[in-house]
């Protein structure tokens, strides 16, 4: 859950046959679809639901830039935590750090920037309603 003084939402996954090569390893880009369950997850314990978003404000939250650092391999049956930690709010963008954790060992790292745009495609202001539930989310200690 998140907390209001900016601690880290924390979600917990399973790693399955599904999510594996031939080897047992968890495929590079199944850690981006772990990252965006686990930051819609966090979004949604704030009270900001993608669906709400576009229904009640006609925008969505897009990725517009991400970096991954792959430090080590998730492999079969593994327990993961995901941290999701907002680490700025601008008018129209949010930045969030995400760690992928094997009990403490970080296994990846991912830095994303988050974009506001309408549903006809161009740039939006964050709703104040949400800029105000984000607010008091933020890392009061930049990872």
């Amino acid at each position: 859950m998140a907390e209001p003084n900016g601690s880290p939402h924390r979600y917990d996954l399973r790693i399955y046959y599904e999510d594996t090569d031939a080897g047992g390893i968890v495929y590079y880009a199944n850690y981006l679809a772990y990252a965006e369950r686990a930051r819609a997850e966090m979004l949604r314990e704030l009270g900001v639901e993608s669906s709400r978003l576009m229904r009640d404000n006609n925008v969505v939250l897009a990725v517009r830039w991400c970096s991954v650092d792959y430090l080590r391999s998730a492999v079969l049956d593994d327990h993961l935590v995901i941290e999701t930690s907002l680490q700025r709010l601008g008018g129209a963008t949010l930045e969030v750090t995400q760690i992928v954790r094997r009990q403490e060992i970080d296994l990846v790292r991912i830095d994303l920037k988050l974009g506001c745009v309408s549903l006809c495609g161009g740039a939006a202001r964050l709703p104040l309603a949400v800029r105000e539930k984000l607010g008091g989310h933020l890392n009061s200690n930049r990872s």
